[in-house]
């Protein structure tokens, strides 16, 4: 399976939503999805989410999770990540070319003004592995997942108010200006 078809099924899985911006119910029935599929197409897409999870790891995005999120660790970028998949394949691809695009979503928007939780969806992160452990009763996938994460060389300090504007000036806009 290849990541046109991941997306295929996050996109059914959105339609199918109440709220598409819920991204557990995203996730829930991306999982139904992959579930009923045969176990060799479900560990086909291991390779492709993963190919995608590295493809998002990079330093203006972190950035971004750390303003919505008011921080982010290692793993709430993981899981901010996973939430970043539920939105579907073009706010993913826009959000990995500008993170500050995320500015644009109403969900982002009511996170800054309302406040009070965290975009993020750490059950996307590993739906093709839960898929598989509930088709197949087993944790480990037939062939292996290749590729790590890239080095992000030297990062800077998310704390620094000036270079947040300039990095993510619209983002900064939501939430650090008053």
């Amino acid at each position: 399976m290849s990541v046109d078809e991941f997306w295929n099924l996050v996109a059914k899985a959105r339609e199918s939503a109440a709220d598409p911006s819920d991204a557990e119910d995203v996730a829930e029935r991306t999982l139904r999805l992959l579930t009923a599929l045969p176990a060799n197409r479900i560990a086909d897409l291991a390779q492709p989410l993963w190919d995608l999870r590295t493809q998002s790891y990079g330093w203006g995005l972190w950035q971004a999770a750390y303003l919505i999120n008011g921080g982010c660790s290692d793993d709430g970028f993981e899981y901010f990540r996973g939430w970043l998949l539920t939105q579907g394949r073009e706010t993913f691809e826009r959000a990995v070319a500008d993170p500050d695009t995320l500015a644009d979503l109403p969900v982002v928007q009511r996170v800054a003004v309302d406040g009070g939780f965290d975009l993020e969806c750490e059950s996307m992160y590993g739906v093709v592995w839960d898929a598989w452990t509930v088709v197949t009763g087993s944790v480990e996938l037939p062939n292996a997942v290749t590729g790590r994460y890239p080095d992000l060389g030297r990062g800077w300090d998310f704390e620094d108010e000036d270079e947040a504007r300039r990095r993510l000036p619209r983002l900064a806009v939501l939430f650090m200006d008053e």
